[in-house]
């Protein structure tokens, strides 16, 4: 008694038939699918040939010996001995399939199912392999779930670190692991233990599904806008079209919400996947980041002013904006975006924006021409100034040189002068008599030579002595102006003045008759208009405002008018003001706190002490 496997048409599993000599014991078959095979129909089936790829027809009562009429190649059709069971890990239907199948279709959910997977997976259960739960995979990974679903309780559940695992129970997620080794016991899954009461101490295995999140930050993937996208440049007021393209960073901050909200069933979730149990990141997100980009990018231009042919001084700014907008979505899925980059932003290249380009390298070149026209104005102005400052200090040069030659010249005269009055004094006789010895030594001469008469010569001694005593008047008048530039010149007497009691010819500060004070002349100024004798802070004419008064000081090199606060000659910085009052008794410059001649306490009021003070700085009168 010989027999064959046969595969239901309908659902694929095998069954067992057995024949003996000339018949069939059973002419049809019961499948669990419901179908009924009828063996001597359907016994002839098609199958692929795994080495040539094409469909054949064969007798399956024959197939141990079939061949491949193309390649000629042994099908390696499976017998009884070689049929195997195995879960589709989908819908968790039993499927059955030859041992050497590499995949097959699931019936009811058409899920392509690796069978040697699947039946490396029940063979490592079996084996009680899986006692040993880890995850070493690459960093492209975001979630992996781990293959097995049936783990014995004292497992050991190793989690590396920039990892966490998420244990889930009949689709409840429960116990979530940090960085560590774990044993799988009940007293140490609180959450598992709270919701399914296993027996204490047992050693079964318990049905579960282990999720590994990666927590590292994955690096260098890449975005880039599918289409161009329209805005408003402000700055140019044109409607332009750009493209951007960059790179960005992301990790997970939640593992349980990234695996409840977005992996769900599927086995992982990584970068890039062809595989289709496995979810993609980036043809998940695409769309998100895509419309993000393409809503802000143009807002965030606009809000900030910003150039667009300056944009790239700004790609950090756009960076910045489009990362925040960014992840205000992704913290709903567990994820962060730690940097975003904008690395490229691509310019029109059409006819309007080439001229606009054109109009602002124009425009940079007359500005920068008019900026090197201002640069020669101010340089010349600054000749023209260092010119004058030199010609101005040559004249004071000559100037001072013509003093002192004439303050020269004039003390050679005045010591001639006095050497030859030493010698008339040492001689006896004084100048007045020299110059009457003269007269009359002319008149004699005169005389001699003209003859004249006894009467001429008196009349000539009278003129003689009058003309002697005008060239003496001619001598010291011409003496007295040489003489008073070396005395010192006499006090100016001063009349005083009047008070409006009536008392005249006050010497002091104060009214010697009523005791007033000496009123003091009318801060008056005159303005540009014309207007003159103005009184307050406006002309009386036109309105201006009083012109403030500069604020100069003196050094003690000579230096004087210095504006800043150096001096221009020597270097010297100017001297800090002495804090210094003036009391109402009339004495001046105080600087302690009382007065030093009459003992009044220094007054509250420092504006009005201020205003009086002498100007510490250049050593002058205040102004009334």
């Amino acid at each position: 008694m010989a027999g064959f496997v046969i595969e239901c048409p309908n659902c694929g599993k095998y069954h067992m038939t057995q024949k003996r000599f000339f018949f069939f014991t059973k002419r049809t078959i019961d499948c669990d699918c419901g179908y009924t095979i009828h063996v001597k129909t359907d016994k002839v089936t098609t199958k692929v040939c795994p080495h040539c790829g094409n469909t054949i027809v064969y007798d399956q009562s024959k197939a141990k010996n079939a061949v491949c009429p193309v390649c000629k190649q042994k099908l390696s059709v499976g017998d009884g001995k070689t049929v195997v069971s195995f879960t589709c890990p989908t819908c968790a239907c039993t499927l059955t399939a030859d041992r050497s199948t590499s995949t097959y279709t699931c019936p009811l959910c058409d899920t392509v199912v690796d069978v040697q997977q699947q039946l490396g997976k029940a063979k490592v259960a079996k084996a009680g392999v899986a006692s040993l739960i880890k995850y070493e995979g690459d960093n492209t990974v975001f979630v992996w779930k781990h293959p097995l679903e049936d783990f014995n309780l004292g497992s050991q559940l190793i989690v590396h670190e920039s990892q966490e695992a998420l244990l889930f129970r009949n689709g409840r997620a429960l116990d979530l692991f940090p960085a560590g080794r774990y044993t799988l016991e009940t007293e140490k899954l609180p959450i598992l233990n709270e919701f399914y009461k296993l027996p204490a101490g047992t050693e079964g295995a318990f049905h579960s599904e282990v999720y590994f999140i990666n927590m590292a930050v994955q690096m260098g993937l890449r975005w880039g806008t599918d289409s161009k996208v329209r805005l408003f440049d402000p700055a140019t007021g044109m409607h332009i079209e750009i493209g951007a393209s960059g790179q960005y960073n992301v990790r997970v901050i939640d593992s349980r919400k990234l695996v409840l909200k977005m992996v769900g069933t599927s086995m992982g979730l990584r970068q890039e996947s062809q595989d289709s149990g496995v979810m993609s990141f980036q043809a998940s997100f695409k769309p998100l980041i895509l419309t993000q980009v393409k809503s802000r990018l143009p807002q965030i231009i606009k809000q900030n002013q910003i150039n667009i042919l300056e944009i790239d001084e700004q790609l950090a700014l756009l960076s910045e904006g489009l990362r925040k907008s960014l992840n205000e979505y992704l913290a709903d899925y567990g994820l962060e975006m730690p940097e975003f980059f904008v690395t490229t932003v691509v310019l029109p290249d059409d006819e309007n924006f080439n001229r606009l380009r054109q109009q602002y390298a124009d425009r940079f070149l007359n500005v920068r021409e008019e900026q090197i026209k201002k640069e020669t104005s101010t340089a010349a102005l600054e000749r023209e100034k260092v010119d004058m400052e030199r010609q101005v200090l040559r004249a004071e040069t000559e100037a001072r040189m013509k003093v002192a030659r004439a303050q020269g010249e004039a003390e050679s005269y005045r010591m001639q002068a006095q050497a030859e009055a030493e010698e008339m004094r040492m001689k006896g006789y004084t100048y007045q008599q020299e110059t009457a010895r003269q007269v009359g030594v002319g008149i004699a001469t005169n005389s001699s030579a003209g003859g004249a008469g006894g009467m001429a010569d008196i009349a000539n001694l009278g003129m003689g002595l009058g003309m002697m005593g005008g060239v003496i008047h001619m001598t010291k008048d011409a003496l007295n102006p040489m003489m008073e530039t070396f005395t010192e010149t006499p006090p100016v007497l001063t009349t005083g003045w009047d008070c409006a009691c009536g008392q005249k010819g006050n010497q002091g500060k104060f009214c010697q008759n009523c005791g007033k004070p000496q009123p003091q002349p009318e801060d008056t100024w005159d303005c540009e208009c014309g207007q003159k004798g103005n009184r307050g802070k406006f002309c009386q004419n036109c309105g201006k405002p009083r012109p403030q008064k500069e604020d100069t000081w003196d050094c003690e090199c000579g230096q004087k008018g210095n504006r800043g606060k150096f001096c221009q000659n020597c270097g010297k910085p100017r001297p800090q003001k002495d804090d210094t009052w003036n009391c109402v008794c009339g004495k001046t410059g105080n600087r302690g706190k009382f007065c030093d001649e009459c003992g009044n306490p220094r007054p509250a009021v420092t504006q009005a002490v201020d205003t009086a003070a002498p100007d510490a700085g250049n050593g002058q009168e205040p102004s009334v």
